[in-house]
């Protein structure tokens, strides 16, 4: 067959690579096989797999963590509960851009938000007995749900495309009122659909977080990044949305890495509420020294997994997060070229008979950013992914994800670069030229 990268090699290194089902791959396993692909044809792909950052790391960032360095951070090892002028410009960040007041000693540095969720997931878990299991709010990202595997805790999930808005309440209720739900996560701006929830869903949310003593575990990844507003004037609305307007059942994972670039040196922070930081559960003592979440969660969980984390890269997103509090520093401006990537290239896909499957945020159209989904009529999800292979794309199939729209595939836009535009849409017009008749 005559397909952009050569049919025969892209057939042999698929049954090289011992993958059964290609549709059902880990995000890391398709990576190595069109990296296989890639060297034995020496034709690169239109790489959509990976959600990693594509843009240079922030220099404020950067110029501080050098300066410390020099300074001998490396010699030193961190605060557990974190750099006090990490801590204080963290709070002013919810502040400025979220409009809620946390402490100071609420905001606890992890090594990315990965091992902020998985605290997180840990402590949350011991607080009552009878609240043993997580509810995820699908689709998701894939490596929660091998978080909680590991650690041996129950998790349930649904996709949500099918509640929203006012059906989301009924929805959750008909978990919340088993009694054993100790949190809810979700992320938002959504990884990998992009949705966004609307207000009315958020305090639906808070107010069920509210009536069943449920801890809501916020991912705001993305932050910033649904650019249908701009929330980049410090202190000045519109903000980031967030479930802490409706709830102090709270906590809110923050991320370096995709809104500063700065993805290599793992660092994020956890936002715990006022509330929950000086809570007293006293199932906590099965596990812990003391019946106080905050302190359990510091120097209970953290001490435990890596006693704080790397102290030059708080420096880091110190001066990152002082410098946007100060309105010395846009970084959403840095990030822009995701979402009008997005938009040319969700152009591109249908243009060429693909549709887009996560379309809607209630009545308004889904915006651009840093992922967007995609189907083809006439092919399952995994039969799409294992297609486009052939013609030197590549994507991750919506069902590692949670989402029961199993037509659909998964598309980040941050490794395309623009002078790849022209390969991408030679390749999507191929496939639409030999498969419309399907």
């Amino acid at each position: 067959m005559d397909t952009p990268i050569e049919y025969s090699i892209v057939k042999q290194k698929i049954a090289e690579s011992g993958l059964a089902e290609i549709g059902k791959a880990s995000i890391r396993e398709l990576k190595a096989l069109v990296n296989s692909i890639e060297k034995a044809t020496g034709k690169s792909f239109v790489r959509m797999e990976m959600g990693v950052p594509g843009l240079e790391s922030s220099k404020i960032g950067v110029e501080a963590e050098i300066e410390a360095l020099k300074n001998g951070a490396a010699a030193v090892y961190p605060e557990i509960e974190g750099n006090a002028e990490l801590k204080k410009e963290v709070a002013r960040f919810v502040k400025l851009f979220i409009n809620t007041d946390v402490n100071d000693k609420n905001c606890i540095p992890t090594v990315g938000s990965m091992q902020g969720s998985f605290a997180t997931f840990l402590t949350v878990n011991r607080m009552y007995a009878e609240k043993d299991t997580v509810l995820l709010i699908d689709p998701g990202f894939p490596v929660h749900k091998q978080q909680l595997k590991i650690l041996g805790i129950k998790y349930e999930s649904f996709d949500v495309y099918n509640f929203r808005g006012d059906k989301l309440r009924e929805k959750l209720v008909s978990y919340l009122k088993k009694g054993n739900i100790s949190c809810i996560l979700y992320s938002n701006p959504n990884n990998p659909s992009w949705i966004c929830f609307t207000d009315k869903e958020l305090k639906i949310i808070g107010s069920l977080a509210n009536e069943y003593n449920t801890v809501i575990m916020e991912d705001l990844a993305y932050f910033g990044m649904d650019f249908r507003n701009d929330i980049s004037k410090p202190g000045e609305p519109p903000y980031q949305p967030s479930i802490s307007k409706y709830t102090d059942n709270f906590i809110i994972l923050i991320s370096g890495s995709k809104v500063f670039s700065y993805a290599g040196q793992r660092i994020g922070v956890i936002v715990l509420s006022n509330k929950l930081y000086d809570l007293k559960a006293p199932d906590l003592k099965r596990y812990y020294t003391t019946d106080s979440f905050g302190y359990s969660m510091i120097y209970g969980t953290i001490y435990a997994l890596s006693a704080g984390t790397s102290n030059s890269s708080q420096y880091a997103l110190t001066a990152m997060l002082k410098a946007a509090n100060d309105g010395k520093y846009n970084f959403l401006n840095d990030v822009k070229e995701y979402g009008e990537k997005a938009r040319i290239m969700k152009k591109m896909f249908t243009d060429n008979g693909f549709r887009i499957v996560y379309d809607m945020d209630e009545d308004q159209p889904v915006g651009d950013g840093f992922y967007f989904t995609f189907s083809y009529p006439g092919f399952s999800g995994e039969e799409l992914l294992h297609e486009l292979l052939y013609y030197g794309i590549s994507a991750i199939s919506l069902s590692i994800t949670g989402s029961e729209r199993t037509e659909g595939l998964r598309a980040c836009v941050s490794l395309v670069s623009r002078n790849q535009f022209s390969d991408l849409e030679y390749r999507l017009k191929e496939f639409n030229k030999n498969h419309s008749g399907k």
